[in-house]
């Protein structure tokens, strides 16, 4: 039987990290809930890029990887915006994991066009919490 446990959260930004279909979104909907954060979710279905991209990855990677990257650079803008109004903001998924799939995606010279966006944009999503969640193969 599950414990309900008093959430006394200092840190103003909680980020939930997992792989497909392990819960993030459902324990960041049951978090923000619980504190009366603001819910940030992860939107692929908004990105118009992705679908193509699965069917040709070299061709489409660019625009699938910017696609994200604007994705991030408006939620964050939402949150530094909202911070005067919410005292935490919690996500179903870390900002940071962008560039990891930039890096296995991209070929060098996108890269390094995804790295100059990406810093002009100056994203800083100063999480202070990281959650990340997993299944044992076992309980698939």
């Amino acid at each position: 039987m599950a414990k309900v446990v008093p959430l006394k959260l200092e840190s103003r930004f909680v980020a939930i990290e997992g792989p497909v279909g392990v819960g993030k979104t459902s324990l960041a909907q049951r978090l923000a809930d619980h504190v009366g954060g603001k819910l940030i979710l992860e939107e692929p279905e908004n990105n118009p890029f992705l679908e193509n991209f699965y069917l040709d990855p070299k061709s489409n990677a660019l625009p699938t990887e910017l696609s994200f990257l604007f994705q991030r650079a408006k939620q964050m803008e939402s949150i530094n915006q909202e911070d005067l109004f919410s005292d935490i903001s919690i996500a179903d998924f870390l900002f940071e994991k962008d560039s990891i799939f930039s890096e296995l995606n991209l070929n060098t010279e996108e890269l390094n066009l995804y790295k100059q966006v990406k810093k002009s944009l100056q994203i800083d999503p100063l999480i202070q919490i990281w959650l990340f969640i997993y299944k044992h193969p076992l309980m698939y």
